[in-house]
């Protein structure tokens, strides 16, 4: 997936109570939530291993 703001490689990013995609380039951070029409298939998998995923 690309980061809207500068085409960059969007990575999931997982914190203790929080997963997020975020740029390697820019840094920019989405919510799940913001992008979840647009997920590719390698990054759905990717979440398929989190049993939940908390919205803040």
């Amino acid at each position: 997936m690309q980061c809207k703001k500068c085409q960059g490689k969007l990575e999931v990013s997982r914190r203790c109570r929080q997963v997020r995609l975020k740029c390697t380039r820019c840094g920019q951070e989405y919510q799940i939530h913001e992008l979840a029409s647009e997920l590719d298939r390698e990054t759905e998998e990717i979440l398929e291993r989190y049993t939940c995923i908390i919205y803040d």
